[in-house]
């Protein structure tokens, strides 16, 4: 083997290693990168491609309960304030369901009622994915958000029980 060859491969392999260990440790949460409830990645249910935006860190979202019906949960008040359930969706994971506030046509909070915590990975991504949706149906004021990158299963379920709660309304 030539002189010049030999260092090439040197390099190959010491680039090859490098950026191995750069992307094992960003998989694994190490190396100051920024938690995913500060960064995350949405992917467009139209199609349009991926963005990329920053959300605000938030808390883990509720633990599941019992699914209640798929009724409106409470009263309209004399301010126009009507809670709706939406409809339990079976996803691959386990089943997703929103509870929907309404003043008048304006969705003011969306709590999630039911999501997969079947194991630690299952509670890992719904954790920081239904915040996200959240966020998004508060903003959008509609069923039309996107799925959030790595929870797409739970993503579908959220939208589907969305929709039925806004339909509901």
């Amino acid at each position: 083997m030539n002189n010049k060859s030999w260092r090439g491969t040197i390099l190959f392999t010491v680039i090859l290693v490098t950026m191995g260990a750069t992307v094992g440790l960003k998989l694994y949460g190490a190396g100051g990168q920024p938690s995913s409830a500060q960064t995350s990645v949405h992917v467009s249910t139209s199609g349009s491609g991926t963005t990329t935006s920053t959300a605000p860190a938030t808390a883990a979202p509720p633990a599941a309960g019992p699914s209640p019906s798929a009724t409106a949960s409470a009263p309209a008040a004399a301010s126009g304030t009507k809670t709706v359930t939406g409809a339990a969706v079976d996803t691959r994971y386990g089943p997703v369901q929103v509870k929907v506030t309404f003043s008048g046509t304006t969705i003011t909070s969306v709590d999630t009622v039911q999501y997969p915590t079947e194991s630690g990975r299952d509670v890992e991504i719904n954790s920081q994915a239904l915040p996200i949706l959240q966020q998004e149906t508060l903003s959008k004021q509609s069923a039309q958000i996107d799925t959030v990158s790595g929870a797409t299963y739970t993503s579908e379920g959220y939208i589907q029980s969305l929709q039925s709660a806004i339909d509901q309304r």
